[in-house]
């Protein structure tokens, strides 16, 4: 299982911590938050590490679609009810100064980059379109509902974006990674403060950015109510008509479509991680209806936390870590956020104001109708007679018949057959 991105990418490597190294700033996470966070930090002249665990872009950022959108989903109306114009206009302006940067990036880097038109479609409900589309409206944004004459199927229309993009990912992230200061293999044992222990050193910061996709300390922040983990699948097709924009469906479980070259990435199938759902055999079922002569050249898996509100935690771990600080919670959108985030966490570290970080304060409200779904997921869990148990926090693991995997419906960490640690919160590998 490798992603298109794999394919035809080659990373930079950087050397293993060995003995004792002092900084300013502590990144721990190697994906495209953490690469971007340093980026933006060498960039204003703050001395800082990037301590990775295994070897940068190795986690979710290698299965990303890479889309690079403000749109992510119907997410405005739901904003302007819940927050008012104010909150949705500042989600707005966020998103779309990550698009930008990545723009004024691309003009000096090999990745691919395309100008595309964002959609959101759905199948029978016009209503939730207009909605969406008025939102916009209301907050400065011109969006317009066309016909989707591109999509394999019949729609009621979609709610589209312009000036938007996509990118090949690994291309982008090995320029970015090229002169930064990043000790692979690197992985934080023990973290107390001001201090990281690694296996063969330490680092000694003033402050922490933890970009490790799922926070890693448990004791403090509350990330394992505040968030679940969902798996989505994507296979690459050959022999299939292109879409020219970038389309997913207002429901989460439908499909979505971008095209890469000659190849079209149709990704669906997806399922809370550790519960059931339709992964690659949905895609497979559904090619073979409405794409009968293509031929699948890669499938891939990815997996994404996802949030009480679909805004991402970026701002401060907790109140009783000083100086520490997380960007987590993407909500499927990782590309675009981690970008937000290098920019919103860049301007704390430095000490100073930035206009999005109260939208994106890990510390705001959790009472939403999630946190009790979240809840209940656990105590199930915990409740459920198992062998196999999560280190995380107890929970009983679940087999993942698709991908052959030990997968935990409480907060997502995911192990191999043998028991070892593919994705975290777990910190370790799975006791057999």
């Amino acid at each position: 299982m490798e992603s298109i991105w794999m394919a035809d990418a080659t990373l930079p490597r950087f050397e293993p911590l060995e003995g004792r190294v002092k900084t300013d700033v502590l990144i721990i996470g190697g994906g495209m938050a953490g690469l971007l966070c340093a980026h933006c930090l060498q960039e204003r002249g703050v001395d800082y590490v990037l301590a990775e665990a295994k070897t940068i872009c190795s986690g979710i950022t290698k299965n990303t679609t890479a889309k690079i959108t403000s749109q992510h989903g119907l997410i405005y109306h739901k904003l302007l009810k819940s927050g008012g114009p104010v909150k949705a206009r500042l989600y707005l302006e966020a998103n779309q100064l990550a698009l930008k940067k990545y723009k004024e990036l691309a003009q000096t880097i090999d990745c691919d980059f395309e100008e595309k038109t964002a959609c959101v479609y759905s199948l029978d409900n016009s209503k939730i379109l207009e909605a969406e589309a008025e939102a916009l409206s209301k907050i400065g944004f011109n969006p317009k509902i066309v016909p989707t004459e591109e999509l394999p199927f019949p729609t009621v229309g979609a709610v589209c974006l312009e000036h938007q993009a996509q990118f090949h990912p690994l291309k982008f992230a090995a320029q970015i990674a090229q002169n930064l200061k990043i000790y692979e293999q690197t992985e934080v044992t023990q973290l107390a403060p001001n201090r990281a222990e690694t296996e063969n050193g330490e680092i000694i910061f003033e402050k922490l950015i933890v970009a490790t996709h799922f926070p890693m300390d448990n004791k403090h922040g509350m990330y394992y109510l505040k968030m679940y983990q969902h798996r989505s699948y994507v296979i690459a097709l050959e022999h299939a008509s292109a879409v020219d924009g970038m389309y997913v469906d207002a429901v989460m479980g439908g499909m979505s479509f971008r095209s890469y070259g000659d190849l079209l990435l149709v990704g669906g199938g997806g399922h809370r991680t550790g519960k059931q759902g339709g992964n690659w055999r949905e895609l497979r079922v559904f090619a073979e209806r409405y794409y009968p002569d293509a031929t699948e050249k890669y499938h891939w898996a990815a997996q994404d936390c996802m949030t009480l509100d679909g805004a991402a935690y970026i701002g401060a771990y907790s109140s009783k870590m000083s100086e520490c600080y997380v960007a987590s919670g993407f909500n499927k959108w990782g590309m675009t956020t981690s970008m937000v985030a290098a920019m919103v966490l860049t301007d704390l570290v430095t000490g100073q104001q930035n206009p999005y970080a109260r939208l994106f304060d890990p510390a705001r409200s959790i009472w939403k109708p999630q946190l009790l779904c979240n809840g209940f997921e656990a105590v199930t869990s915990l409740l459920t007679p198992s062998g196999k148990r999560c280190p995380h926090m107890g929970c009983a693991l679940k087999w993942n018949d698709a991908e052959h995997t030990w997968d935990c419906p409480c907060h997502g960490s995911r192990f191999t057959e043998d028991g070892e640690l593919i994705d975290n919160p777990a910190a370790g590998d799975m006791k057999l």
